[in-house]
């Protein structure tokens, strides 16, 4: 079942369409670095982004970063949202079910080919900001000399591989959350698109609460709080509080609505 189910999510030309839409912004703003030159100053704009005019080999960061307030979470809640409820708008999920296939092992192949698409989108969209940074950036050697820390000390080539791969399953982690979200919706309507608005609305007033003085007791249980933390990883030494924080908010969101979407799905009446 569940190696259908990533036959089915990769064969989609949707799948490619959607990761080649995360590529493109990165590529345009690459692009558009290359040609003027000009940087945010540091401090400005998405991380990393003032650094990469000097060094392009940061652009598979940089990228990430500039994904991951607004379009992967949307890629990602469509894919989600569509993992159940697409079965059940198109009159699949009934026969689905009439073959000797359990519910729990039809979610848990659902569940694995969205963990697939998110770890499959996160490193084709760093590793493409690594390949047009080095090549429309520079591509300088990753040295002591070249390369520094959020804190302005020196990294060493090996320190900002083995930081860039904690980021990348740092950020694929954060989006299991979106994920959560949306496969529980998806469990919960008949309407794929329903399922993925949903999420989207959950995370968009999540985002707005973050900048809301009055909803700050609220703020360390928001599901974006901890998003960008993975900068933290890019300190020195790294200041691992808030990226612990993020994991574990994430770990509470995806047990938690993992476990309602296999409770209201196993129990549901499907009539479609």
């Amino acid at each position: 079942m569940i190696r259908v189910e990533l036959l089915k999510l990769f064969r989609r030309p949707r799948t490619w369409m959607t990761i080649g839409l995360l590529d493109a912004l990165p590529t345009v703003v690459a692009i558009l670095l290359a040609v003027t030159g000009i940087g945010p100053r540091p401090g400005q704009g998405p991380a990393f982004l003032s650094a990469v005019l000097t060094n392009g080999s940061l652009f598979a960061v940089a990228a990430l970063a500039i994904v991951l307030p607004l379009f992967l979470p949307v890629a990602v809640a469509v894919v989600a949202g569509d993992t159940v409820a697409g079965e059940a708008a198109s009159g699949t999920l009934r026969y689905l079910l009439i073959r000797p296939v359990g519910r729990t092992r039809l979610l848990v192949a659902k569940l694995v080919s969205v963990f697939a698409f998110v770890l499959t989108a996160v490193v084709v969209v760093s590793g493409t900001g690594y390949l047009v940074g080095r090549a429309l950036l520079g591509d300088q050697p990753l040295s002591a000399v070249a390369v520094t820390s959020v804190s302005g000390t020196s990294l060493t080539s090996g320190q900002i591989a083995g930081r860039t791969v904690l980021a990348i399953g740092y950020v694929a982690f954060s989006m299991l959350g979106v994920a959560a979200v949306a496969l529980f919706l998806s469990t919960v309507t008949d309407s794929a698109l329903s399922a993925s608005m949903g999420a989207l609305a959950i995370l968009i007033g999540s985002s707005l609460l973050l900048t809301i003085d009055a909803s700050r007791a609220l703020q360390p249980y928001l599901p974006t709080r901890y998003w960008l933390s993975f900068i933290d990883l890019f300190r020195d030494p790294i200041l691992w509080r808030n990226v612990l924080r993020g994991v574990a908010l994430q770990g509470v969101y995806v047990l938690v609505l993992l476990g309602a979407a296999w409770a209201n799905f196993t129990t549901k009446d499907v009539t479609s």
